[in-house]
């Protein structure tokens, strides 16, 4: 042991522990990677303030992309962490090789397909990329949903006129194959594209509901086959909705009313076979509502982004306003708020296009990241979350 470690060791042994837990709750994650290597007892102070007192809490993560070939993307991300409440740059040494549109589904994989690769990132902080051959069927705007962190499907949005536009595959990340699998339900025969459908996945399941209508069907990566379809539109006055998974659970918001008098955005957990248990679980502030508009009269759509407890709901037409909402032990909504998106610049206007991911980012993720080098870490702006 050198003399310094002995003097971090001495003042550490001075600090009381509850002390340093209450310090560490103050301070941005990224900062705290380097206490897990002073010492032990600041570490065991540290990991007791992440688990009892100031929790992690998912991170959003905004990908930026050029619109036109050849698709560069920025030589850094935003992220927003919660527990912190700051805007951080995410700077990426190498910028990914983007091959085509940077796409996700809505918590943390991002994937890219073109005629000739299909590559594709779920780990939080997506250091790594998998290059994939293509689905046997070409496809231009197709579902993507990941199970089990091996079985990537794709469904839909076949362009060859001689395939089915409803065919779907599965790519295997152990045997690095597709595999064919029953076609996606006919009633998404005018649908079957991501611009269409919302989806989610748990470790077991892959759901779609076509937002326009709440027609829903489930995908069972062991049988292999599609179940449903399932109404989940219990409430006439729902004009669109979107679905998405917290701890495993299907959850849906609903937007009430009509695109140019949206009354209600509330959100349900649904259970049951057929997802006929529906539970209220949050009704959005009627001032978060009017936030999301902007400047305009009508919303007539909404897209999530969430992991775990944290959701995170914006305009994609007016993106520089999100709107985030917790929901705690109970399964109810204990918290919301709106958050300024930093991707956005003064004028307005997204720079760049933006894609937005979720994530648990964990302090060994961070510290994995650095070590890594193709990642650094620096802080935009408060988040000022209200």
């Amino acid at each position: 042991m050198n003399k310094e470690h002995e003097e971090i060791q001495s003042e550490s042994d001075i600090i009381r522990g509850d002390v340093l837990e209450s310090i560490f709750c103050h301070v941005p994650l990224i900062h705290l990677v380097p206490v897990c290597h002073l010492s032990k007892s600041w570490n065991r102070a540290l990991f007791s303030s992440l688990r009892h007192f100031n929790k992690p809490k998912p991170w959003l993560i905004v990908h930026s992309q050029t619109s036109r070939p050849p698709y560069t993307t920025a030589a850094s991300s935003v992220a927003y962490d919660p527990r912190s409440n700051l805007w951080l740059r995410i700077n990426h040494d190498p910028p990914v090789e983007y091959v085509s549109d940077l796409r996700s589904s809505n918590s943390t994989l991002l994937y890219m397909l073109s005629i000739s690769k299909f590559s594709f990132s779920f780990d939080p902080l997506h250091l790594t990329w998998h290059q994939a051959d293509p689905p046997l069927v070409w496809r231009t705007d197709p579902v993507v949903g990941i199970l089990d962190r091996r079985h990537i499907v794709v469904a839909g949005g076949a362009w060859d006129f001689e395939d089915d536009p409803l065919s779907v595959e599965i790519y295997d990340l152990e045997t690095r194959k597709w595999d064919t699998c029953e076609s996606i339900s006919a009633i998404f025969e005018h649908s079957a594209a991501s611009m269409w459908l919302s989806i989610a996945a748990n470790t077991k399941t892959l759901y779609a509901m076509e937002q326009a209508s709440g027609i829903t069907c489930s995908f069972d990566p062991i049988s292999r086959i599609w179940l449903g379809p399932f109404d989940l539109r219990h409430d006439p006055n729902i004009y669109f909705s979107v679905i998405g998974i917290s701890r495993d659970n299907l959850i849906m918001l609903g937007l009430l009313g009509n695109s140019e008098n949206v009354k209600d955005i509330k959100i349900w957990e649904l259970k049951g076979e057929s997802f006929e248990l529906f539970k209220e679980i949050g009704a959005m502030p009627k001032e978060l509502v009017e936030k999301l508009k902007e400047e305009h009269a009508s919303l007539s759509s909404i897209k999530i982004s969430l992991t775990g407890d944290v959701l995170y709901i914006f305009n994609p037409e007016e993106p520089k306003e999100l709107v985030v909402c917790e929901i705690d032990g109970r399964r109810r909504v204990s918290r919301w708020g709106s958050l300024k998106n930093s991707m956005v610049n003064d004028g307005g206007r997204v720079t760049e296009r933006a894609v937005l991911t979720c994530a648990d980012v964990s302090l060994g993720d961070l510290r994995k990241a650095m070590k890594s080098g193709k990642r650094s870490f620096s802080t935009v702006n408060n988040g000022i979350l209200q």
